[in-house]
């Protein structure tokens, strides 16, 4: 029998030198929920909503950063992992301004809750990130209710000197999933933590705005965030994911063959996304590729 077995939730799983029990997991079909995990990238354990129970340890442990071991045995919906989970999710709704009406929960009736969420679908303040939200999803997953935790304070400034990218700040869960993104996947180097404590937040270079940093607007802090942290100004609320059909296509700008997801509504170009995995870009873009697709729908285009 092979030295390198390790079990998680009663499944004998090989694993390979250095893999942690996060991707021994997703390997073999085993869902452990993430927020600050992105492939490609160092794991950094923020958001701890990873976290597994390993037998004989002292405390739960972050599966994105723990190292698969022989003999180890692991649970990944014990009773203890899932009321973790729920609790750091009820502190991160509680963390700004996530008003996807799930952050009001006091009800234990989730089916009239998810009823009351279908008829506040049509508000116009709602999140622009809602139904795409990895926050939510897991709050939903979880039935996370949050009576009894404080509501957090948020008084920055949503950012908007940028023409193609957002930022609100009052959104902000500090995955770090944009900084690992701009500066371990795309290498540019544009953003970083910044100040601690409840001043902590995303920084470019001097604590400026987008436009007077060294961004280049590729786009990928965008597609990192899980939350509407960071959205494209162009597509914010023209377009809901149930909304959106996708075309795969091919760049068009320069010969590397970069694939785009089109997000299509009403037979208009409103959104570009990389194709995850997909070679040669594995879903990276560059500016043009992101934002550079006005020109097909231009009425001064020759057809």
């Amino acid at each position: 029998m092979p030295e390198n077995i390790i079990t998680i939730d009663g499944r004998q799983l090989e694993f390979e030198p250095e893999e942690t029990i996060l991707e021994v997991a997703r390997r073999n079909g085993i869902f452990i929920p993430t927020l600050c995990h992105i492939k490609g990238a160092r794991p950094t354990g923020a958001c701890r909503i990873c976290v597994v129970a390993v037998e004989g340890a002292r405390a739960l442990l972050p599966a994105c950063a723990t190292p698969a071991a022989p003999k180890m045995v692991v649970h990944t919906h014990s009773p203890s992992v899932i009321e973790a989970r729920r609790t750091i999710i009820a502190l991160l709704l509680q963390s700004g301004n996530h008003n996807c009406a799930i952050a009001t929960n006091r009800s234990q009736d989730w089916t009239s809750f998810q009823q009351q969420v279908a008829d506040y679908d049509q508000s116009e303040d709602l999140c622009p990130a809602h139904s795409a939200c990895n926050l939510q999803a897991y709050a939903y997953k979880y039935q996370v209710d949050t009576t009894g935790f404080v509501r957090a304070k948020t008084d920055y400034p949503m950012e908007m000197a940028s023409p193609l990218i957002i930022r609100d700040f009052s959104r902000c869960i500090l995955c770090g999933r944009c900084v690992e993104a701009c500066n371990t996947i795309q290498v540019n180097n544009a953003i970083a933590h910044g100040f601690r404590g409840a001043r902590a937040k995303i920084v470019a270079m001097g604590n400026d705005n987008l436009q007077r940093s060294d961004c280049v607007f590729c786009g990928e802090c965008i597609q990192a965030c899980p939350v509407a942290a960071l959205v494209e100004t162009k597509s914010r609320y023209k377009i809901r994911p149930w909304e959106a059909r996708h075309v795969r296509t091919t760049c068009h700008y320069c010969g590397v063959g970069c694939q785009l997801d089109l997000h299509i509504k009403d037979d208009k170009i409103m959104k570009v996304t990389g194709v995850e995995d997909a070679r040669p870009n594995q879903g990276r873009l560059c500016v043009k590729g992101r934002f550079g697709y006005d020109f097909v729908q231009s009425p001064d285009r020759l057809t």
